[in-house]
């Protein structure tokens, strides 16, 4: 018959609805799992980060006596402060040296002392040693710490690259969980539905919010994971070898280069942590601080940078930059005996990744639009610990007395389709991949073998 549509059966429509529901309760399954065993990472990394977010104005309050000077007028050369520094400490090897950006700012003086590394503050008008920290103590620093590395070194650094992978698939399982069956119901979708019972409110405390900042977490997780020990460097690699972030570097004259890569010997904006480090020509005398400082003031460098001191005979001098705004990126080889200027690369040399990357991670320190930029990464950051505190409280009233409380798992022949998913997801984090490979063998040879297990965990 023309323009008849041939209807489907009673059995399709079973299967349709029943593949759903194996998908949906698939799903919220690995939401369940992934929430418990990494929502204690995820609470640490939204705490630490809502902390981190105001480290100017914490190191501001906390080391005012170390940072504030008197002006008075012209400052000493930087190389009377250093040997005001030595000779204090004869026992010490200058590595850094940080001029003080303001004229009420101090002059901080970086010295490995007995294998420790100290910070010297030191008065830019008359020499005088203000104090001296220890880095380890640095408050701001260890949160940092704990934040990037659960202050575990390489073991921290890769636990918390996972979370924060896991954290991606607790969002996109999340949102697909959240999203409305009915599209006339708007109470409890994007806004709480508080006059209602205890059970649903809590549900609602947990979906909504998660809703509302969650392309927020997914931005702040994958500029995250560019600072991360596996993924982030082998992005910077494949931006460096492919030349989609930036050029490989800048040269002047014929400088030669050496093998080194510039994160190597000093901590410099993602953009510039590949790049080839130059290397001096080797001579007798080594170039003054003074000089050094006078170069950077030439070139217009932003006025919070570090001179770090070269390490080999043929190393170099590198003037590196944390600012607040990304266009002020800079990374500065010196020639340590000619003083000529090796390689300046700055933002506006970045290709246009690049300076989205070096862009979206000042965005994430809360340094890019100032305190705004603060407030709102604050807010956000609140927000993930409110989800993750919510989400174990919703599972912890909810699950049955000797059970986990998740649905029954499903054969993988009905979710082909998120096996694939997984699948590309494993690929483009491999640690991801690993531990997926984990969860399926324990999950095949242990829980589905040892009765107990599969009934605690509804297997």
């Amino acid at each position: 018959m023309r323009g008849s549509v041939e209807q489907p059966t009673v059995k399709e429509i079973s299967n349709k609805k029943q593949n759903n529901t194996s998908f949906y309760q698939t799903l919220w399954r690995w939401h369940l799992y992934a929430g418990l065993f990494f929502a204690p990472f995820i609470f640490i990394l939204a705490i630490t980060g809502s902390m981190y977010l105001f480290k100017p104005q914490i190191e501001q309050w906390m080391y005012r006596d170390l940072y504030v000077v008197n002006d008075e007028g012209s400052k000493l050369p930087p190389s009377l402060l250093m040997e005001k520094v030595s000779s204090t400490y004869p026992d010490s090897t200058v590595v850094k040296y940080r001029p003080g950006e303001a004229a009420t700012r101090s002059a901080e003086v970086k010295i490995n002392q007995n294998n420790e590394v100290y910070t010297v503050f030191v008065d830019p008008y008359s020499a005088d040693i203000i104090g001296k920290i220890n880095d380890k103590n640095r408050l701001m620093d260890r949160i940092e710490e704990f934040h990037g590395e659960l202050m575990l070194g390489t073991t921290g650094d890769r636990i918390v690259e996972l979370a924060a992978c896991w954290a991606l698939i607790l969002v996109f399982t999340g949102l697909y969980l959240w999203f409305p069956r009915d599209k006339n119901k708007w109470r409890g979708i994007i806004i709480p539905r508080f006059k209602t019972n205890r059970k649903t409110l809590l549900r609602d405390l947990h979906a909504v919010p998660a809703f509302w900042i969650s392309a927020v977490m997914v931005f702040l997780i994958i500029t995250g994971l560019l600072w991360s020990g596996f993924w982030g460097t082998r992005i910077q690699t494949l931006a460096t070898n492919t030349g989609v972030g930036y050029p490989p570097s800048i040269w002047v004259g014929s400088a030669p280069s050496s093998g080194l890569k510039t994160k190597d010997i000093a901590d410099v904006p993602w953009a510039a942590e590949n790049l080839e480090v130059p290397s001096s020509t080797v001579k007798e005398v080594q170039l003054s601080i003074d000089k050094v400082v006078s170069i950077a003031s030439n070139l217009e460098i932003y006025p919070t940078y570090e001179v770090i001191f070269p390490k080999t005979p043929e190393g170099v001098f590198t003037l590196s930059v944390f600012p607040p705004k990304a266009r002020d990126e800079a990374t500065v080889h010196i020639d340590q005996y000619s003083g000529a200027v090796l390689a300046n690369y700055r933002y506006e040399n970045y290709e246009p990744i690049g300076k989205l990357m070096a862009w979206g991670i000042t965005l994430h320190k809360g340094l890019e639009f100032g305190l705004m930029n603060q407030i709102i990464g604050f807010v956000v950051c609140i927000g993930i610990a409110g989800i993750v505190f919510t989400g174990f409280v919703m599972w912890w009233k909810r699950k049955p007395n000797g059970k986990m409380g998740a649905p029954r798992s499903v054969s993988p022949g009905k979710i082909k389709g998120l096996l694939v998913v997984l699948a590309v997801f494993g690929i483009l984090f491999p640690l991801v991949g690993v531990s997926l490979i984990v969860v399926g063998v324990i999950d095949f040879f242990i829980i589905k073998r040892v009765p107990a297990l599969k009934k605690f965990f509804n297997a």
